[in-house]
Order: C-alpha cells, then sequence, then structure tokens
C-alpha cells in the first residue's frame, strides 16, 4: 500500500537511509503552472529547525524533478523525483538490529514481512514523509490556482511552551501535539459516498503520516456530548446569491460531501517513542534488553509536521476535485 490516490495518485519509495526517497505523481492534468523555487521553499518547512529539541540530522532535501514537468508546466504525464539522502548515520542503529524498540513499527513490521531495516526505521521513518510534501507542495499550487488554500497550524493549546519542551529534551522526554489544518475555497459537491466520503479519505490520509493517533474535522469530538439543536448549521442566502451556513460545526463536509465551507480538521500526535535514556525492551529471542540513548531525533514532530498535513490535505482534496470533474458532462 504505497499509493494514495484514485485520479492523482501518488507512489512512494525510499528508505530513511537509503540513497534517496523519491516518488511518482500520476494524473495531474497538463498545462499547470509549477514554481520548483516555491516548491523547494515547501519542502524547506518540513526540515529541521533551530527550535529546542530539533533533530540533528543535516538534510538539505532538494528536490529534483525527473519527469513531467518542463518549462514551468504540468505536461500531463507521471512527475517522478527524488530528494537524496545524505546525512545518514546508520551505525547508530547496530545495537539495535535485534531489539524492537518500544511504540516503533520493529516488532510489528518483522511479523509481518520476517525482515525489517533497521536503520533509522527503515520504510516505517518519517523521513518518507519528505516524498509526500513534494507531490503535496505540487498539489498545493495547483489548488491556489483553483482559488483553494491549504493552511495548517500548531494548536497553541495542546503543545507545551519553548521552557517546558526544554524542561522535557533536559530529561530525555518527548512530547506530542495537535496540528489544525483548514482548507478555504473547496466548492460543494467534493466526495464520494459512501465509502469514499470526503472525511474519510482524510482521515485515511492523515492517519498515514507516522504519529498521527487521531483526527476529527468539524466539532468533531464535542459534538457527543451537544444536543442537535446546539451544533446545527443553519442555512442561508448571502447577500452575492449564493447559498452557505450560518455556523460550521461540520467543518465544510456534510454527508461525506464538501458544502463549500473551510474544511476544518485536527490531527493529534503522540509523543515521540524514541527517548535519550535509557529504555528496557527485549530481542528477537525475548532476553531482556536495555537500549542506550542513541540517535537524532526530534523531542517533538509537530513543528515540522505542518507542511507534511497540507501535503496529506492538498492531494486528497485535488483527487477529489478531480473525481468530480467526470461525474458530470
Amino acid at each position: 500500500m504505497n499509493t494514495i490516490g484514485k485520479i492523482l495518485t501518488l507512489t512512494t519509495f525510499g528508505e530513511s537511509h537509503g540513497p534517496a526517497m523519491g516518488g511518482v505523481l500520476d494524473g495531474m492534468p497538463a498545462g499547470v503552472e509549477i514554481d520548483l523555487d516555491e516548491l523547494q521553499r515547501f519542502v524547506d518547512r518540513r526540515r529541521t529547525g533551530s527550535y529546542v529539541g530539533a533533530s540533528t540530522r543535516d538534510e538539505k532535501d532538494r528536490v529534483e524533478v525527473l519527469s513531467g514537468i518542463w518549462q514551468g508546466k504540468t505536461l500531463g504525464t507521471p512527475i517522478g523525483f527524488i530528494v537524496r539522502n545524505a546525512d545518514a548515520r546508520s551505525a547508530d542503529y547496530d545495537e539495535i538490529a535485534r531489539c524492537y524498540r518500544p511504540n516503533h513499527a520493529d516488532f510489528t513490521w518483522e511479523a509481518k514481512y520476517g525482515i525489517r531495516d533497521p536503520r533509522g526505521g527503515g520504510r516505517a521513518s518519517a523521513r518518507e514523509t519528505v516524498a509526500r510534501v513534494v507531490a503535496g507542495g505540487i498539489a498545493v499550487q495547483a489548488l491556489n490556482r483553483l482559488g483553494i488554500t491549504v493552511t495548517a497550524r500548531i494548536d497553541a493549546n495542546s503543545c507545551a511552551s519553548a521552557a517546558v519542551l526544554e524542561q522535557v529534551v533536559a530529561q530525555g522526554d518527548t512530547l506530542g501535539g495537535v496540528i489544525e489544518c483548514v482548507v478555504s475555497g473547496v466548492p460543494a459537491g467534493l466526495g464520494e459516498p459512501l465509502f469514499g466520503k470526503l472525511h474519510a479519505r482524510l482521515a485515511a490520509a492523515m492517519m498515514s503520516i507516522p504519529s498521527i493517533h487521531g483526527f476529527e474535522y468539524g466539532d468533531g469530538f464535542d459534538m457527543a456530548s451537544k444536543r442537535g439543536s446546539e451544533v446545527m448549521d443553519l442555512f442561508e442566502k448571502r447577500d452575492d446569491g449564493t447559498i452557505g451556513t450560518v455556523t460550521n460545526h461540520s467543518g465544510g463536509i456534510q454527508g461525506g460531501i464538501s458544502n463549500g465551507e473551510d474544511i476544518v480538521m485536527r490531527i493529534a500526535f503522540k509523543p515521540v517513542p524514541t527517548l535519550m535514556r535509557e529504555v528496557s525492551t527485549v530481542d528477537r529471542d525475548g532476553n531482556p534488553v536495555t537500549l542506550p540513548p542513541r540517535g537524532r531525533h526530534d523531542a517533538c514532530v509537530v513543528p515540522r509536521a505542518l507542511p507534511i498535513v497540507e501535503a496529506m490535505a492538498a492531494l486528497v482534496i485535488l483527487d477529489n476535485y478531480l473525481i468530480k470533474k467526470t461525474n458530470v458532462l
């Protein structure tokens, strides 16, 4: 399951410590203007920063487009691209090749495939998301030309202050957080009931991002404690003659189809499972093992996840836009 999408599809490839990460974005219409410098700036947002607890892995993440774009426009053919890995330190993982790190994918991947690449988590590493950000950055530009914008921000109430994060890092611990993503300008009518509802497609895309443990749209879980009268989005005719809703408890989606209001979703990230302190676990034979603090990891991935969330949202929205174009003449 390395491919997402129906008409607009993305297939990613590569492992964390392999030669490169990459992808093939297929189904993009021809003639869409793509600014490669703007794309690089979008990808740069995912790079590690200077904030407390940031990973020291220094990947430049230079995008190399191999096909599908010529003279600044898409050709309608598959867009192939790679991002080379340049700062991998595979020796950091020699000691854990036979061990199972708690809350990682080591045990489950080995249970499924009978083999795994222990270097940085291999394919299960969040390093894979750089390919999603490249493809999503292209989708973002295509959506902008349709008047659709995607914006993610950190929920200030869900994340610790810099001072608290610094204390957590000093203790060798990690934190999670919540990102809110808003998609504006989406026309009514996107989504494929019953099993391709727009919020289901968005949820699947978000939940495929490493470390995500929760998704909600609109008022989400708060709706469970409310009365129907409290969350009803009444319709109105606006000054410009269009029909919209007075409120947006539904988060821009009703019946699995966009209603023209802002699509609002919230995505919860778990704390990073790699701690910079000793952790007890077992090896393949079940023998007790103590893992030493080693590797270069973020203490909190949320700041770097903003473009990842935007990328996945953009891919889903653009795919559904293209699907809708096939529904009617």
